[in-house]
C-alpha cells in the first residue's frame, strides 16, 4: 500500500511538472505584454466620437492601437475590430485568463437615433424575434467554420435612461462546444451625430461583479458640448434610419456596419496558437465563444 501511494505521489508529481512550466511561460507572456501597454488614467479625450471620458479609479484607458493589440494579438481575434479604445477594470490584470474583462469602445456616425420608440418596445416579443434570427444564423456560422450559438435570454432586460440618453442591456449566449454560458454586455450612449457603442464579453458568472462596473463606467462617458443629444438640429443634422429597438435587436448591422467588424470579434475563438503571445489563449475561450479547429478566423 505504501509503495503504491507513493507511486501515485510519483505520478502527480510528474504531471504537475509537465503542466506548470507551460502555464507559467503563458502567464509569463501575458505580462510581459501588458507591460508594453499604455494605460491611461483621469481624464480621456474620444475625437472620433466628440465625447470625453472622465475615469473613476475603477478604470484605466487604452487607446485604439493598444486596443487593437489585447484584440488580436492577446486575446487571438482576427485583427481589424474598430475599436476607438478600451476601458479595463484596475481590479484584475489582462494577464490574469480568469478575472479579467474589458469595455470595448466603438463609435456609429449614422446620425441621430431618435428615441420617439422607447416606450414602444415589447422586449419580450424582441428576444422571441431574436433567438428565432440567432437560430436561423447558424447554418451560415458553421459553414463559414464558427459553432452555433443559441441566445438564452436576457441577463438584464434593456432599459433606457431617456433624461442621460443612453441605454444598456445585457445577453446570455451558449456556444456550442463550451459548457460555461457567455455575458454579452452592452450599452449605446446616442449623441448628436451619432452613437458611442460599449461592450463587455465575459463569462455569465461574472455578471455579479461586471453590473456594476458597467454602471460606472456608463456614469463616465459624455458626449462634448455641441455633440451632444439635446444639440441636435433637425434642420441640418442627420437622422439615422433606424430607432432603439434596432440598436437593441442589431438587425441594423448588416445595412449600416454598425458592430459588423466587433461581432467578427465576438464570434471568434480566443485559440491557442502555437507561438508569440498568442499562446496564452488557454482558458479564456469562455469569453469571446469558441470556435472549430480548422475554421475561418
Amino acid at each position: 500500500m505504501r509503495l503504491f501511494s507513493l507511486l501515485i505521489a510519483v505520478l502527480f508529481a510528474a504531471s504537475v511538472s509537465a503542466q506548470t512550466p507551460v502555464e507559467a511561460e503563458a502567464v509569463n507572456s501575458a505580462e510581459a505584454f501588458v507591460a508594453t501597454l499604455k494605460f491611461q488614467e483621469g481624464t480621456v479625450k474620444l475625437p472620433q466620437a466628440k465625447a470625453t471620458l472622465t475615469l473613476p479609479q475603477s478604470f484605466r484607458f487604452l487607446d485604439a492601437a493598444d486596443a487593437e493589440r489585447v484584440l488580436s494579438e492577446l486575446w487571438g481575434n482576427p485583427p481589424g475590430s474598430e475599436a476607438i479604445g478600451m476601458l479595463v477594470p484596475t481590479a484584475a490584470s489582462l494577464a490574469d485568463s480568469e478575472a479579467s474583462w474589458a469595455i470595448v469602445l466603438q463609435y456609429d456616425d449614422d446620425g441621430y437615433v431618435s428615441d420617439e420608440d422607447a416606450k414602444d418596445i415589447d422586449y419580450n416579443d424582441m428576444l422571441t424575434d431574436m433567438q428565432e434570427e440567432a437560430s436561423a444564423s447558424n447554418e451560415e456560422r458553421q459553414q463559414q467554420g464558427f459553432g452555433a450559438v443559441e441566445l438564452v435570454g436576457w441577463a438584464e432586460t434593456p432599459r433606457y435612461d431617456a433624461a442621460a440618453h443612453k441605454l444598456h442591456w445585457a445577453k446570455e449566449l451558449a456556444f456550442e462546444g463550451e459548457d460555461a454560458h457567455t455575458l454579452n454586455y452592452d450599452v449605446r450612449v446616442l449623441g448628436r451625430h451619432g452613437v458611442l457603442v460599449m461592450r463587455a464579453v465575459a463569462g455569465i458568472g461574472q455578471l455579479a461583479s461586471i453590473k456594476p462596473g458597467m454602471g460606472e463606467a456608463l456614469a463616465a462617458v459624455e458626449f462634448d458640448q455641441g455633440a451632444r443629444y439635446a444639440d441636435f438640429n433637425p434642420d441640418s443634422d442627420r437622422t439615422a434610419e433606424y430607432g432603439l429597438a434596432a440598436l437593441i435587436a442589431g438587425g441594423v448591422a448588416a445595412k449600416s456596419g454598425l458592430l459588423t467588424k466587433l461581432l467578427a470579434v465576438l464570434f471568434a475563438a480566443k485559440k491557442l496558437v502555437i507561438g508569440g503571445i498568442a499562446a496564452i489563449g488557454y482558458g479564456i475561450s469562455r469569453m469571446f465563444g469558441k470556435k472549430k479547429d480548422g475554421g475561418a478566423a
